[in-house]
């Protein structure tokens, strides 16, 4: 993503050093903390285990050009995402093949097709998006990686990411010649939050809650509490004016009183009267936990632990690590079954699958879906190539230059991608099998971004590395019915790893946390 061209001078050692422990404590200080993989409990005890998230020390360049480009597919994405996921023919038959070899997406299909034969609809759909770019050199083009429409992560620890890139700059700016303002800003946690808490309003249904199921065990969990801190920050002043100031209590109508007077004490007597409020605004499930406590009322109504849920937000049940047994599945069912805002709903869920990707960057298909030609245009420039493997021609190239193509599963997370000589062995090999082996993996285009130098830091230890980095662009959308009430970029996530590195995720330990720094190249 960044390129070294009119890069300003890199600091000294020393200062660097001194950047890196102001940097390390600045993450203590304010949150920006992941679960030390070394500490066993780190990933299901909160507060214990924690080690600052890995992060680059200055934020990555990028043409302001190209950032704008990305920002302004979000919204574009949001609603091609929603189109797809109406069309439930269209998605069961371009995964018809994949389902034969993948037992996870069959798994998936068969819910869906429950939906589709009972006929339910999701009148209220909300999608928390994610999609990922990389700046190819050899084009010089903004290519689409892939679209991520189910548990995308880290809104939470990004945004402070750009806070303390701003912080450092402030403080260095003068040596580094960087100035702050070009570091945008980066509101993903709190536009998350606020799409949530916007869903529960269009629910409206008393005392119901947002549901967010997590792994369990999971060392990213601070990246979600960030989520249910901003939550509980914007959905109380929703529904607490009219909870308390409906009741008759003299010290209510007292607050009443102060509220209405707009007085500063009111937000501190409030404050004291919102804690067994906020306790029911977001509560954390896993999928096993779902299914032990939950169930479905006659009228739909999805109830766990005894709390009625307006909107289940999904941070797990995107891999099949996250079902080991029947019970996770038949959660995930009731959950669908229920009249609870899904995010996201099966048919979001699968319109994320790498299969549903390929099938969009055919020719004609957008069209299908979208009307706006412009739109189109837009999607098409960021497409990279993209095709299955029951094309002959594209699997003898990938054989005879492996390294040009990347080979993709049904997978989310980091570390499912095949590369390089790898191509070449598993192609070969999938030819022999003959049958539907091939329909479990798509083929792409390699993306090749230039690299530059950064400093990462990890663990305490920063180092110099020749680095590649990925934009991510998140986006939300919000419709009830035939009104749309949310749909746009919501912050931004960027991604930097070194560069002899294939794989990207943070979580997985390959990459490590950036923001970027404007250009006017």
């Amino acid at each position: 993503m960044s390129t070294t061209e009119g890069k300003p001078p890199s600091p000294d050692a020393a200062t660097v050093e001194e950047m890196a422990r102001v940097a390390t404590a600045w993450c203590g200080m304010h949150g920006l903390v992941v679960g030390d993989r070394a500490d066993p409990r780190s990933g299901t005890v909160p507060g214990v285990g924690l080690v600052h998230a890995p992060i680059s020390l200055l934020p990555s360049r990028l043409s302001e050009s190209f950032w704008e480009q990305a920002c302004d597919l979000a919204p574009v994405f949001n609603e091609l995402v929603d189109r797809v996921s109406l069309d439930g023919e269209f998605l069961q038959d371009s995964l018809s093949k994949t389902r034969q070899v993948d037992d996870f997406t069959s798994r998936l299909l068969d819910i869906h097709r429950k939906m589709m034969d009972t006929n339910k609809d999701e009148n209220i759909r909300l999608g928390l998006h994610r999609s990922d770019y990389m700046l190819d050199s050899e084009t010089n083009s903004l290519l689409q990686i892939e679209l991520n429409t189910i548990s995308v992560s880290f809104p939470g620890l990004c945004s402070l990411v750009t806070e303390l890139h701003r912080t450092l700059i402030n403080q260095y700016g003068n040596l580094l010649c960087l100035d702050a303002k070009k570091v945008p800003g980066n509101e993903a946690s709190r536009q998350f939050a606020q799409a949530l808490a916007r869903a529960c309003d269009e629910f409206n249904v008393d005392s119901a809650v947002v549901m967010m199921i997590v792994q369990p065990e999971e060392r990213n969990m601070y990246d979600q509490y960030w989520l249910v801190k901003y939550l509980k920050e914007s959905y109380p002043f929703m529904i607490c004016f009219d909870t308390f100031l409906n009741y008759e209590g003299y010290e209510f109508l007292f607050l009443k009183f102060l509220i209405s007077k707009r007085c500063s004490d009111s937000f501190c007597l409030l404050a004291l009267l919102q804690f067994s409020v906020q306790d029911l605004l977001c509560s954390l499930k896993t999928l096993s936990e779902v299914e032990a406590e939950g169930q479905v009322l006659p009228d739909g109504t999805l109830v766990v632990d005894g709390k009625k849920v307006a909107v289940v937000y999904f941070r797990a049940g995107y891999t099949p690590n996250d079902y080991p047994s029947e019970a996770e599945w038949s959660a995930r069912l009731l959950m669908e079954q229920s009249s609870a805002v899904k995010c996201p709903s099966i048919s979001y869920h699968l319109v994320g699958s790498k299969k549903i990707q390929q099938e969009l960057a055919k020719p004609n298909v957008l069209e299908r879906f979208l009307e706006n030609k412009e739109e189109i245009s837009k999607l098409r420039q960021c497409f990279a190539g993209l095709w299955s493997l029951d094309e002959e021609e594209i699997v003898k190239s990938a054989i005879e230059n492996p390294d040009l193509f990347v080979l993709k599963p049904q997978r989310e997370g980091g570390g499912n991608n095949i590369y390089g000589l790898d191509v070449r062995d598993a192609l070969i090999r999938l030819k022999k099998e003959g049958g539907d082996a091939l329909s479990a993996y798509i083929l792409m285009q390699r993306i090749f971004p230039k690299a530059s130098l950064a400093n990462l830091v990890r663990g305490g230890v920063c180092h110099e590395a020749l680095t590649v980095s990925e934009l991510g662009i998140y986006g939300a959308y919000l419709r009830n019915k035939d009104k749309v009430i949310i749909n746009d970029k919501c912050g931004y996530l960027m991604r930097t790893k070194v560069s002899s590195s294939d794989e990207g995720g943070v979580a997985a330990g390959f990459a490590v946390l950036d923001s970027l720094y404007l250009t006017d190249k």
